[in-house]
């Protein structure tokens, strides 16, 4: 009888798949008879009926790896599937998952060693060394999902699927839009845009208003579709444009995925295909496999010729093309999450803001996507320094600062283009090329700033090689201490205060270190730290207070090593920040 039931559920299942199969079949073509289609239906159901299921097998002993990671083989005869799974247990403090991008391609056993990585995966999509899917540090948006796609002459605005570990190691899928470069660009929604199969009639591109700002994202990579969302198969090919991509639905293909289950595990997948000894699975089967592994949330990632899956310096799975990738989804130890200092200072100037000004005529706006903010590159051909961008920072002390640069990069920009910085005590000229490293923050050097109308940084047109020099955004940071003492001064002697939460510092710290604030107005006020679980750690002001500067220490010495948050809340407004303990 057991055995009858077992036999029952399997062919259950396998129809089940077969109509999810008819759907998107039907979904993709034009009407057929009546006839062609119950064909269809009927060569699909008795091609699923004959498929046997996956035997896993623990193989974790043949790898070297710490507690809290498995790797598991699973094998099929007919049709014919290997595939392997990565089992990683969050619970685990010392575990994290993060994505790195490098700024050329290699492939995943190259890459894994050469950032210390216990195992990864290949992430999303990509073409040569550019990643068209996001990849989410700690702080920094490295890559964005592309914003819209080119199908059948139409441009496609296009909302698409994404990974990510939250700041308390909780773990999600999303559908999410960039808005911009920054953190507080990243906007989530509940549904993707309704494409239908080969839609004639793009959407118009999301806003603000209909999404919610990811506003507590640590880590993540982006891909598509999505698999599974809330516990349920949820396949959104024709919503993400998927079609027109290359990447099929349905067919067997080499695929790669990663997802999470409800007890706080992330399942990262490679199913080999594409060869004698593994067909591949498609999209339908893939989700569904997924599913039976636990997972409450899963997206696809690039497969085909990029479905790699490695330990250390080794490849675990048979990679089909064994492909270079620009892109991975890493297991790693804590540590390698390099959870940065938050700066005690922080000023971007784009070029259409005040404290940019163009000298001399021939700037002209860039077609290229990938600028900063909502003004686009300027660009300016070779010449011979009398035509330049400046930057003026007005920056609040003298104190050292990061100076970082924002550009588009193509290869028609100078290999040596000219960032003049003129600071404390004299002039530096750093030659940047702007053929690489486009879209992101990029240091250009760290200099002592006088704080006076003297600090500039300039771009310059004399560059020697290519066509054009690039004008984008600056960003002035500073974790130098006597820049908060500085405007904490300012704020006294004016008499003038916005509502603040500083940096704490020093950060890391060990045990004490001090929280400083503003007020702008009369008050009561709280401010209280929890630990990544959100519980409330300790109260360290519940008073009522006037407008003006202050400073309360925190002393973290009864407490283990780890991530904190303090927080602050007044009548009206409220704001978070992150410190590291580490004794």
């Amino acid at each position: 009888m057991e055995k009858k039931l077992r036999t029952a559920l399997l062919m259950l299942h396998h129809l089940l798949k077969a109509i999810l199969l008819l759907r998107s079949f039907l979904a993709k073509n034009k009407p057929y008879t009546l006839m062609k289609t119950y064909l269809f239906f009927l060569l699909f159901f008795v091609e699923a009926g004959i498929s046997q299921t996956i035997t896993w097998q623990d193989v974790t002993s043949n790898y070297t790896l710490p507690t809290g990671i498995k790797v598991f083989h699973g094998s099929r005869p007919s049709p014919i599937l290997s595939i392997w799974c990565l089992d990683v247990d969050l619970n685990n403090s010392k575990l994290a998952i993060r994505p790195y991008i490098s700024g050329t391609s290699m492939t995943l056993p190259s890459f894994t060693s050469s950032v210390g990585a216990y195992a990864a995966i290949n992430g999303g999509f990509f073409g040569g060394a550019s990643s068209f899917s996001s990849v989410i540090y700690p702080n920094e948006v490295k890559a964005t999902n592309v914003q819209s796609l080119t199908r059948n002459t139409f441009s496609y605005p296009v909302i698409r699927s994404f990974f990510g570990m939250n700041k308390n190691r909780t773990l999600s899928v999303d559908w999410i839009y960039h808005f911009g470069n920054s953190m507080s660009d990243i906007y989530t929604f509940p549904q993707p845009l309704p494409y239908i199969y080969n839609d004639p009639s793009p959407r118009s591109a999301p806003t603000k208003a209909n999404g919610i700002v990811y506003s507590d994202l640590l880590v993540g990579i982006g891909g598509g579709p999505m698999l599974i969302k809330n516990d349920s198969i949820k396949i959104t090919y024709n919503q993400e444009v998927m079609w027109g991509s290359g990447v099929g639905e349905t067919n067997s293909d080499p695929r790669t995925a990663v997802g999470f289950t409800a007890n706080n595990h992330v399942i990262m997948i490679t199913a080999d295909g594409r060869q004698a000894g593994s067909d591949g699975v498609g999209l339908p089967e893939l989700a569904e496999i997924m599913k039976n592994l636990g997972c409450i949330g899963a997206i696809n990632l690039d497969g085909g010729g990029s479905t790699q899956m490695a330990v250390q310096n080794q490849y675990i799975n048979s990679p089909s093309e064994q492909r270079a990738v620009p892109a991975i989804l890493a297991v790693v130890h804590t540590d390698s999450l390099n959870l940065p200092k938050e700066p005690l200072f922080q000023k971007i100037i784009d070029t259409g803001d005040s404290n940019a000004t163009a000298l001399g005529g021939g700037w002209f706006e860039s077609a290229n996507p990938g600028f900063w903010g909502s003004t686009k590159s300027q660009l300016h051909g070779i010449g011979n320094g009398s035509t330049s961008y400046e930057f003026r920072p007005h920056l609040p002390a003298k104190a050292t600062y990061n100076v970082y640069g924002w550009w588009v990069a193509s290869s028609n920009r100078s290999t040596d283009t000219p960032f003049i910085v003129n600071r404390n005590g004299g002039t530096d000229t750093v030659r940047v090329d702007q053929t690489a490293n486009g879209s992101s923050w990029r240091l250009v050097g760290t200099f002592e700033f006088s704080g006076t109308n003297s600090d500039k940084v300039t771009i310059s047109d004399a560059a020697k090689t290519n066509s054009y020099v690039v004008a984008d955004a600056l960003k002035f940071e500073s974790f130098d201490p006597n820049v908060i003492t500085s405007v904490n001064e300012d704020a006294s002697a004016e008499k003038v205060f916005s509502f603040e939460l500083f940096q704490n510092y020093p950060n890391p710290f060990n045990p004490t270190t001090s929280i400083r604030y503003s007020l702008s107005k009369e008050t009561t006020v709280l401010v209280k730290i929890f630990n990544t679980l959100g519980s409330e750690i300790k109260t360290l002001v519940n008073e009522r207070q006037t407008p003006g500067v202050y400073t309360v220490r925190f002393d973290a010495s009864s407490l283990s090593s780890g991530l904190y948050f303090y927080h602050i809340r007044t009548s009206d407004q409220n704001k978070t920040k992150s410190m590291m303990f580490i004794k």
